[in-house]
């Protein structure tokens, strides 16, 4: 599975296989983990079947992302940090990774200055998530 992929299953549970990621297979052999489907539910938003478009029902992330950071008892910035906001998924948050997660969603720049790149990488997975069905207040897709 993408690295995108897995974020978004963190997400919107084990449904978001249904609307794929860029540049990979719609396919999965993860499984979404026990708290991203707890918190989605109790975020009163659960990703219910795919639709026709093949989009999963529409997860509130902030609510969700909120409820999974109050339940880590550890402080994140996940809001404006793509390091915090993997890191809370329980997702690997090297660099490493970043630049694959970088390469996935198509950044162009300089993936050697990672402050840069990770300020893009947030903003572009909280687009992307918004484009596969979450609902993402804009001063996150904007931040």
């Amino acid at each position: 599975m993408s690295i995108f992929g897995s974020i978004m299953s963190k997400i919107f549970g084990t449904d978001a296989k249904a609307a794929g990621a860029p540049g990979a297979a719609a396919g999965t052999g993860g499984s979404a983990g026990g708290a991203a489907g707890a918190a989605g539910a109790s975020a009163g938003a659960g990703a219910g079947s795919g639709a026709a478009g093949g989009a999963v029902g529409q997860v509130d992330v902030e609510a969700t992302l909120t409820d999974l950071a109050k339940k880590s008892g550890r402080p994140s910035n996940w809001r404006v940090s793509i390091v915090d906001l993997m890191t809370l998924l329980g997702l690997d948050s090297s660099l490493a990774h970043r630049k694959e997660l970088a390469k996935e969603l198509g950044y162009t720049g300089d993936t050697n200055d990672s402050a840069t790149m990770n300020i893009w990488l947030h903003k572009q997975v909280m687009r992307k998530l918004a484009e596969n069905g979450g609902k993402v207040p804009d001063d996150l897709k904007n931040a």
